[in-house]
């Protein structure tokens, strides 16, 4: 099945068509930086919910970007995880994004995170796409 056409405040911004089954990816290694610990001594050495969370965005980010036009980006709009396994530093962290669903103006993407080991995190993210012009100009108006 192929989505038709996104719709950004009733104008039509997407000129190609998305696939349901879309993927995308994105991994990282855990740093001191990624974990709990980094941001609170207290806590222990393992790798962070938001740090998950912002590498699934970036896997969702990459299933969409390369059918959107030049001067288009989607955006984070939604999120619903789960983290379900700790990992440490050094562990190797894939995630993957599938493009799941469309409503008229959001993209819902099914998520996971993985160790190596196991599934570390799962859910879905919603984005959106936006005009970068538009979008910059509007959020310099005062009135928004």
């Amino acid at each position: 099945m192929i989505l038709s056409l996104a719709h950004f405040f009733g104008r039509k911004i997407v000129a190609k068509e998305i696939p349901i089954g879309a993927r995308g990816a994105a991994q990282e290694t855990v740093e001191f930086a990624h974990t709990l610990t980094a941001r609170h001594p207290e806590l222990p050495p393992v790798y962070s919910t938001p740090n998950m969370i912002r590498l699934m965005e970036t896997a969702a980010f990459n299933a969409l970007q390369s059918y959107c036009e030049k001067d288009e980006i989607t955006v984070g709009t939604a999120i619903n995880i789960e983290h379900r396994a700790a990992s440490g530093i050094g562990a190797n962290i894939n995630a993957e994004a599938v493009f799941e669903s469309f409503d008229g103006r959001f993209y819902t993407l099914r998520v996971s995170a993985k160790d190596g080991l196991r599934e570390i995190g799962r859910g879905t993210v919603g984005r959106a796409v936006v005009n970068v012009s538009r979008f910059t100009e509007k959020m310099k108006s005062p009135s928004r």
